[in-house]
């Protein structure tokens, strides 16, 4: 097999022959590493939201739960949800690495992955026996593999492991958010020494609304200050209840915050009073499509990062509410994604208040 085939992991393919290690059915997660491969010793897994509240729906938590992600992983030879087509991402210690590699790692390295549990080799060796499902991070023991193209990052010293694996799981949102912001029209370019600072565009106009969905979540409130930062002229914050509200005000991410279910068009719609230019999609739950789309101003653009995301019934959607709108699929990766979500958690004092307790 080739050097470019390698590098994208054909040769850990098992079935279907010819399809990249994402699309596959099973992977190959012998520990034997190739000459441009990293060897991992997994410590903890994060499920992505969607996947864990589909399994933790179906199962409950305790045995059950830990059953179904071992049947997927000793199936599949990764952790790829069958049913939301979605997986998470690792963290773990370098313990080999390959001659060949173009990733930088070393033996002895704390890292995260940044590619998706859906393409990654995995074999679990403990039964998973220290979770108790009541958490998407799993403490567990066994091993992963990273080919040539698979991006990872040595975790900070200074931010604790779980938090650290958090932020990193949703990261790409941010930055993805930031970008689009950044790229707006009405969004004024920073004065020298102002980067990401709101300034008044030419002709005195502000900077686009930012509409997030699901804005109480680790995405959803990076992506506020993501949004903030990159010179929107306003951020509105969408959450489901009025808890969510109060934690999302006391954190002051936002310049507005209204409650409604994301999967209600009008309610959203009502919720806002006004669409938006720019709308982030972070809800961990299906049917927010509609919602998202109807927020939206005309030439306005629509992110979705959700794992529950139903593109077609959001093309389709789109197109049955005569809207013209730019839909965009937050692919969980844009350059430099990792180092901005760690500077908004250590520089946005309301971030690290919005991820869940015991993260601290």
């Amino acid at each position: 097999m080739g050097e470019r085939e390698r590098a994208v992991g054909l040769h850990r393919v098992l079935d279907p022959p010819g399809v990249l290690p994402q699309a596959a059915h099973r992977l190959d997660p012998d520990p034997a590493i190739g000459p441009d491969e990293v060897l991992v010793a997994v410590e903890r897994l994060n499920l992505d939201a969607a996947s864990y509240r589909q399994l933790r729906d179906a199962h409950g938590t305790g045995a059950a739960l830990r059953r179904a992600v071992l049947e997927i992983v000793e199936t599949r030879g990764k952790m790829h949800n069958p049913v939301t087509g979605s997986g998470g991402m690792l963290v773990g210690t370098v313990t080999a690495a390959g001659p060949d590699s173009p990733l930088g790692l070393r033996p002895g390295d704390p890292v995260a992955t940044l590619v998706s549990l859906t393409l990654t080799p995995l074999a679990i060796t403990d039964g998973l026996a220290r979770w108790d499902g009541a958490s998407e991070q799993i403490p567990t023991a066994g091993h992963a593999i990273l080919f040539a193209r698979s991006l990872a990052a040595v975790l900070p010293a200074d931010v604790p492991v779980p938090l650290a694996l958090s932020v990193l799981d949703v990261c790409g949102a941010p930055a993805l958010t930031a970008r689009v912001v950044h790229a707006h029209p009405r969004t004024a370019p920073a004065a020298p020494g102002r980067v990401g600072e709101v300034v008044p565009s030419v002709g005195g106009a502000a900077g686009p609304v930012v509409a997030v969905l699901g804005a109480a979540g680790k995405s959803g409130s990076l992506s506020l200050a993501a949004a903030r930062r990159a010179g929107a002229g306003a951020v509105w914050g969408l959450v489901r209840d009025d808890a969510e509200r109060t934690r999302l005000e006391a954190a002051g991410l936002a310049d507005r915050v209204v409650v409604a279910d994301a999967r209600d068009p009008l309610a959203v719609a009502a919720a806002l009073g006004a669409p938006a230019d720019v709308t982030v999609v972070c809800v961990d739950v299906p049917g927010c499509e509609h919602g998202a789309v109807l927020a939206t101003a005309p030439g306005g653009t629509v992110v979705f990062f959700s794992m529950a995301t139903s593109f077609t019934a959001a093309a389709l959607g789109a197109e049955g509410l005569a809207a013209d709108v730019t839909l965009l699929i937050g692919n969980g990766y844009t350059p430099g994604h990792a180092e901005l979500a760690f500077r908004l958690l250590r520089e946005e004092p309301g971030i690290r208040a919005m991820f869940p307790a015991g993260h601290p």
